[in-house]
């Protein structure tokens, strides 16, 4: 299954923008969503996650209250609301897929599909 992630670009410091991964192959409805995300010289960290139907979500503390992660099983899809903008947000995001949700995120690795990334730069 391919992931494609979409929706970057450049924004100034306390906007917003909205992120979009379609799969190629439909997921089943259990799996869990993923988003991540890899800043210049640092590790690629969980940012956010989704469980079936949506019930359960995380969020890196570093996120939440300002990012919104939100599933469209129909479409294949996984979004990622990103408002209140912060340069440290400046990142390559990614989305992945695992056939189970963790309320604490996962490691990238342990990934069932991964997805190419779409830039997100916040300026001051």
């Amino acid at each position: 299954v391919q992931l494609q992630a979409s929706g970057g670009g450049t924004v100034q410091a306390g906007g917003s923008l909205g992120l979009s991964c379609v799969a190629s192959e439909r997921i089943p409805r259990t799996y869990g969503w993923y988003w991540f995300r890899q800043a210049p010289g640092k590790e690629r960290e969980s940012v956010a996650a989704i469980s079936v139907g949506g019930v359960r979500k995380f969020y890196a503390d570093s996120v939440k209250g300002r990012f919104i992660i939100s599933r469209d099983d129909a479409k294949n899809s996984v979004y990622l609301q990103m408002s209140n903008l912060k340069p440290e947000d400046t990142a390559v995001y990614y989305c992945a897929v695992h056939p189970s949700f963790s309320p604490v995120g996962r490691a990238w690795d342990s990934m069932y599909d991964r997805g190419e990334g779409t830039q997100v730069t916040v300026s001051s």
